[in-house]
């Protein structure tokens, strides 16, 4: 580990996180990339639109040089996917992230979930003003069943509303097209399959590793989490040598 954290001499990192959470989840994540010497944003996305999101992640890659390897999980993927396109991004990292192409949504990518298998749509209630939620009952153990009942609780209790807009919202140009990009599969996922995890991230040619966690992996596992990152950052740090 370095003894000088944020003196430079590592890619800054920036962490976006989904639907129905906020920044915060990635505190265990942010805390080991600093002791290692990584400067770490954590973009705080209204996710409300997709636009607007996108506009929130820029903002902050925009006030680093380049390189910055932007990390994104679950609907945090569709964020990266367009943000990515920022000349500073020189590395992308999908952690249990959906992964669209140009052209596509969220939505888009939902719809190709093959029914009966557990997923999201399990513990979405109707829409309200044009906004979604989770059922709070069904939210633990379908987003975050490997944290303690309390955690599980919290994150029900505390789940930010996420717009129609963010889910609608399509990608103009897909960034892990012409960006090195590594995809972390939780294998005990119940919001998005791990099976079309795997679909995606092998669509995408990405770098792919596997590990056992829920959904909630970022908050359960962050040496995991962190470990994966740190393996992109190594090698853009390579690359620009």
């Amino acid at each position: 580990m370095s003894t000088n954290p944020q003196d430079g001499s590592q890619p800054t990192v920036v962490l976006v996180h989904g639907a129905w959470a906020d920044g915060s989840g990635w505190r265990g994540v942010y805390d080991l990339l600093r002791q290692d010497g990584h400067e770490v944003r954590v973009v705080q996305n209204p996710t409300v639109s997709l636009q607007d999101d996108v506009a929130a992640t820029k903002m902050i890659i925009g006030e680093h040089s380049d390189p910055v390897v932007l990390v994104g999980h679950s609907y945090g993927g569709t964020v990266i996917t367009e943000a990515g396109n920022h000349p500073n991004v020189a590395a992308l990292v999908y952690i249990a992230g959906w992964v669209p192409d140009a052209g596509e949504s969220q939505e888009t990518l939902i719809a190709r979930v093959p029914s009966g298998v557990p997923s999201a749509g399990d513990a979405i209630l109707p829409p309200q003003d044009g906004l979604l939620l989770l059922d709070r009952e069904k939210m633990p153990a379908s987003f975050a069943g490997d944290l303690s009942a309390d955690e599980g609780a919290f994150m029900a209790n505390s789940q930010v509303p996420w717009g129609l807009e963010a889910l609608t919202g399509t990608i103009s140009e897909a960034a892990w097209r012409s960006k090195p990009s590594w995809y972390l599969v939780a294998t005990e996922d119940r919001m998005i399959p791990p099976q079309h995890q795997r679909w995606m991230s092998e669509r995408a040619g990405m770098t792919v590793e596997e590990a056992a966690g829920s959904h909630a992996i970022y908050v359960s596992r962050p040496d995991v989490v962190a470990a994966l990152i740190e393996k992109a950052a190594s090698e853009v740090s390579s690359a620009a040598r």
